[in-house]
């Protein structure tokens, strides 16, 4: 069953997508390697929720925008990741497209 918080969610399937155990995205955002992995395993259960500094060293690691762990489905997650890959140009043109769609 999904949390209602999406952070644990959205971390978990973050994580896997990068190919990283729990201990080496701890170790890799700073964590003491002894205490990596179950803090991790906290954050992604749901147990614990990570401060804002500790979610953008994860977002930055994982390759996603921050606004990603807030999504509450897979697809506004998806769209958040794919929006910040985007340049500022295309940004800007996909929500003139967007607006022009909900005339």
């Amino acid at each position: 069953m999904a949390h209602p918080n999406p952070i644990p969610d959205r971390l978990k399937t973050a994580r896997t997508k990068a190919g990283l155990t729990q201990r080496e995205l701890g170790i890799r955002i700073g964590m003491e390697p002894s205490s990596a992995s179950g803090r991790m395993n906290h954050y992604e259960k749901g147990r614990h929720i990570p401060d804002i500094d500790t979610l953008k060293r994860m977002a930055d690691e994982l390759g996603v925008p921050i606004n990603y762990f807030f999504c509450e489905t897979e697809t506004t997650a998806e769209l958040a990741r794919l929006i910040a890959n985007m340049t500022e140009e295309e940004q800007a043109e996909l929500i003139t497209n967007l607006k022009k769609n909900q005339s």
